[in-house]
């Protein structure tokens, strides 16, 4: 496996560079959801159920989901009849849970994604993961700073 360093050739990072990065990472896993029959919309907000300690309403999750996407209510509660339909959730009094067989379709594709998750990472050394996860963080906070100033 080659690994690739940074170099003084490398592109400065921008926002550019950032797209290039998430949909190339997002066009991967799209590819692994559409083998098992799911949108990468509908993962994000099954995984958002599953992966809670405390039960959600559907506004909880619409709430978080949106807060991740900045996706348009209305499509995330669209999403949430999708797996309600599905039977990947379940709705218990005012809550949302998901079924055996959405954990295991999360699960599934944890699985499939975990060994290319593997390769793309592999090689990047610690201290430059921690310097990209810092950058990212300070992008994510003021662009949504940003959104945030554009929306009120």
């Amino acid at each position: 496996m080659t690994t690739t360093a940074a170099t003084p050739t490398a592109p400065a990072a921008d926002s550019r560079v950032l797209g290039l990065a998430h949909y190339a990472a997002r066009g991967v896993l799209e590819h692994v959801l559409a083998r098992h029959g799911v949108t990468f919309r509908q993962q994000i907000v099954l995984r958002a159920v599953v992966t809670t300690d405390a039960p959600q309403t559907p506004d909880d999750v619409v709430t978080q989901v949106r807060s991740s996407l900045k996706a348009d209510p209305v499509d995330i509660r669209a999403t949430l009849d999708e797996l309600l339909a599905r039977q990947l959730l379940v709705t218990d009094a005012a809550y949302l849970r998901p079924t055996d067989a959405g954990r295991e379709l999360l699960a599934a594709v944890g699985a499939e994604v975990a060994p290319i998750s593997a390769r793309i990472w592999y090689g990047i050394p610690a201290e430059d993961l921690a310097a990209a996860g810092r950058v990212l963080a300070l992008v994510t906070e003021r662009a949504n700073a940003e959104l945030a100033a554009l929306t009120t």
